[in-house]
This record gives C-alpha cells, structure tokens and sequence, in this order.
C-alpha cells in the first residue's frame, strides 16, 4: 500500500515504508556498482543526480562486500515482468537499487531522488522504504516541435533531464515544418543551409548539426530515454520546397514562410526529384538514429487529395522499413493502410476529426499499434485557462486554445485505452504529450508550459488506472515545484495545487 509521505511521481505499483531510521545522504555517500561498462555509466550518472543534491562529488566505486551507507546497484532478472521494472529497497544502513535493465536502474534512480528530504546540518534523509515498479506502458513521451521555434542542445538537454525526473522515456523531435529545417542532413546540403535560418515571426531559426543530434542521442540514451526523429511529409514541407526548388512542378522554389497557417504546402508524387529526396532525407535521418523508430509526420496535408497522400506516405513507410525501422505517423497515415509494424499517433479529438478516428479505430483492428496524444488533454502548448495570460507582457502570449484550454486536472484525468470508441485497448502502445512552439521562443516559455502538465501525463502514462486518483496526484506533485526551483526552471503554479514552497 503507498502511504501518503511517499511523494512519488509517477505514484509506483507499490510502495512500503519499513521499520527503522532513514538512511542518511551525504555528499560522504558512495555509489557501489559491478565493473560492466553499461554499469558504470549509470552509475556515474546516478552520482552526478545525487551530488547536486548534496552540493558536493559522489564517489563511484567497484563492489564492496559488506559495504555500509552505501547506494549499491546491481541488474537482476528476479522483477516483476518488463524491462523498465526496478526495485528500491532503503534502509538506514544503505541503499539497494535492482533492475532488470539499465534502464530500470535509472528509474529507480529517480525515485530515491524524489524520497530525499531536507534534514538538519546539511545532509538529505530518505525514508525507510521498498518499492516494487513497472511501467504501464512502453511508450512515454514528449514531442517537441522545433520547426516553428528552434531550441538548441544545451535546451534539449535540459528537456531530457526533465522528462527522465518523470520516467518518461522518448523525446520525439518535429524537425521539419514550413518554418524552417532543423536537423543536418549530408546528403542535402542546402536544407540546412537555405531553410534552416527562419522561424515564426522572423526568429532567427537554427539547426542541429549531425554532430550535435548524434551526442543529444547519446545523452538521452544514458537515461533511459530514445529520440524519435520527425521528418514530416507529405505536407508541412515548404522549408524544404525553398531549399529544392525542383520538388515543385515549375520549379520555382516558394519565398520562406514566418506564418502559422497550415495545410498549404505539399510533396507531389509525379515530381522525379520527390522519390530521391525522400529516400535521401528519411534515409539518411534513419541511418542517424540508432532507435527503432522514425516518424514520417503525414499530418494536415491538405492540398493533396487522398489518393496522392496514400501514394506519398507509402514511399515514405517504404524508405523508412527499408533502413530497418519502424514508421510512426499522425493519425491521417491509418488511411494510408500501413500494417502491423506501424505506430499511429492520434492527436485531433475535435468533433470534424471522426473520419480519421474511423480509419485509426479499422486500422488499430488490423495490428497497428496507436500512441494516445489527445489535444484536450495532452497539448501542452495550449492555455491553462483563457483567463490566465503567461508571457512577457510586453511580449506575445504563451499558449494556444484552438483545443480548448487544458489545465493540469484535464492533463491527468483521463484514460489512454477508452478514448476512443471501439479501439482495441491492447493496441495502444502509450502515451506521448505534445508542445508546439508557434508562440514558444525562449526555455522559461516552454518549461512554464510543460511544468506541472508534464507530470501529470507521466503518471497517465507509467501508473496503473486503478492506483491513479486526482487528489493523490495532487497532493504529490505539490512538492515537485521545489525541485523546478532547484533547477532553475519557470513553471506555471496551477492554482488547482496547494503548493510546498
């Protein structure tokens, strides 16, 4: 049974508090781990996560047996089912962190981070405690939009460092838009060099180098976390119809566009040049990640009749599985009739969206699998509430509406697998929250839209439904803006949570 002074986000599939003292952290605190360099790794990660706390180094070290007041870390098969499954055992004379993967190790990680609590002279105390954990779902997610505003790695980073405090384990990368271009491509040169420098308003873009994607992937990949790449076609693609003038019929390559309307710009099948670009570009971004998954957008291609956009989205699929990945699109591709080996990601819940709802609910029934990013309550670019106006005032205002408003209660009180009538519950795969960036240009911006609606979707997503409960949830995450403080970070006090400061 979790007891209500274990103020863990995600709340855990089970959580005890044991007899006797806390165990007491310092920065005298050691993290002890067998000399396997997946282990080493996580572990030096694990001291860095828990020096911050105690403002001082952590020392990692090899095994010692019979070592006391120590963090020991050790991979073990004996878990509850998953990957991801993790047990934390603390006692006052150490701490025990098992896992079945690395990964599970560095949610177990976070826990014990979450447990510290301030105590006198300096030092953290973690209470007496064993947690048993799985996640619900294998897809956990974040897609952020870096077409409409550019964030750099140092931003990106920090997003990752946020989204592995919540277990959540994929950051979903939108990289192309009409906007601009933002992830190099060797192979096509001028997508960076021509589309890259735009941005809503007249921003003044950027681009992630090849260099700079592939350490992001390495650092999200130490937590736990995999980085999906979207390159979205068949529409949404005038960044890059300006850098190839040639994937347009008359060749004459469109002005940059700075606006926020979609639906305009388009592939077109019988172009020559639009088959080699596509296996030039979503080859390439495959051949980059070392992920099982690409993402070929396919959302909002309004210029293009039906039969056009199934034939482009099939050449994308096509590229994609070639390069031995797996393709994941926005809910328009279920009318493309993928199969199995496809992830679905819904998003539109509005009433006029029923026809695509249709071709998810009929494709979902043929084996595709369907990620749940719900606008009502997983877009975290719109508005808490239309009466509330985040930003600089004499700046534009955060957020968006066109979903309705979604305040942290709407981020959390809903369930993945009824959503939508007649989908096959087993067929979804997870849960992915969504932070467009038209109105979005600087960190503070985007952290004070994530945060608190980002942890609310991860306890969607991770927390079983028959352990989840609004005033539970409420009562936890009122501590987490501590922690935001403590890094530094904008958050938005919803006025729904009787914060700790």
């Amino acid at each position: 049974m979790l007891v209500p002074d274990i103020a863990v986000v995600p709340r855990p599939a089970s959580a005890t508090v044991l007899p006797g003292g806390p165990f007491v952290l310092t920065a005298g605190t050691a993290v002890l781990v067998d000399p396997q360099p997946e282990l080493v790794t996580v572990a030096v990660l694990a001291a860095d996560l828990i020096g911050r706390l105690v403002d001082g180094p952590v020392e990692v070290r090899h095994h010692e047996p019979g070592a006391v007041g120590v963090i020991r870390l050790r991979l073990s098969d004996q878990l509850p089912a998953g990957e991801e499954a993790y047990r934390l055992v603390v006692g006052r004379s150490g701490v025990l962190v098992e896992a079945r993967t690395p990964a599970g190790l560095v949610h177990g990680i976070v826990t014990l981070r979450q447990l510290a609590v301030p105590a006198p002279e300096g030092a953290l105390h973690v209470p007496a405690v064993r947690v048993e954990d799985a996640p619900r779902y294998a897809w956990r997610g974040l897609s952020l939009d870096l077409a409409r505003h550019f964030f750099g790695l140092a931003d990106l980073q920090l997003v990752v460092g946020l989204l592995a405090h919540y277990k959540l384990n994929v950051l979903h990368l939108h990289l192309s838009d009409d906007q601009g271009w933002r992830l190099e491509i060797p192979s096509r040169p001028l997508l960076t060099q021509r589309s890259s420098g735009s941005a809503v308003g007249g921003g003044p873009g950027g681009f992630l180098t090849a260099a700079q994607f592939a350490e992001l992937v390495a650092y999200a990949q130490v937590r736990g976390i995999t980085v999906v790449p979207e390159i979205d076609v068949p529409g949404h693609v005038n960044a890059a119809l300006h850098a190839y003038g040639e994937l347009v019929p008359d060749g004459r390559a469109p002005e940059p566009y700075t606006g926020t309307q979609v639906g305009f710009s388009r592939l077109h099948d019988a172009v020559p040049a639009t088959a080699a670009f596509l296996a030039d570009v979503l080859g390439g971004v495959a051949s980059m990640t070392p992920g099982p998954w690409v993402h070929i957008g396919g959302d909002e291609a309004l210029a293009l009749d039906r039969e056009e956009y199934v034939a482009l989205v099939r050449r994308a699929a096509d590229v994609v599985r070639a390069h031995g990945k797996g393709v994941v699109g926005w809910q328009e591709i279920a009318h493309a009739g993928l199969g199995e080996d496809t992830v679905v990601q819904y998003w539109d819940d509005r009433a006029g969206a029923q026809a695509d709802r249709d071709a998810l609910v009929a494709a979902a029934r043929a084996g595709a699998r369907v990620l749940m990013s719900p606008g009502q309550h997983t877009y975290l670019d719109m508005v808490y509430d239309t009466a509330t106006r985040l930003g600089d005032p004499e700046g534009p205002a955060l957020g968006q509406d066109w979903a309705g408003p979604v305040e942290l209660r709407d981020a959390y009180e809903w369930e993945p697998s009824t959503l939508v009538p007649g989908l096959p519950p087993e067929q979804v795969i997870g849960v992915e929250a969504a932070l467009w960036t038209e109105t979005l240009a600087t960190l503070p911006g985007l952290t004070q839209m994530l945060l608190p609606r980002l942890a609310a979707v991860a306890e969607v997503a991770w927390t079983a439904p028959d352990r989840r409960d609004w005033a539970g949830f409420r009562q936890r995450v009122a501590g987490q803006g501590t922690f935001w403080d403590r890094l530094g970070v904008s958050w938005y006090p919803s006025p729904q949570v009787d914060w700790q400061r």
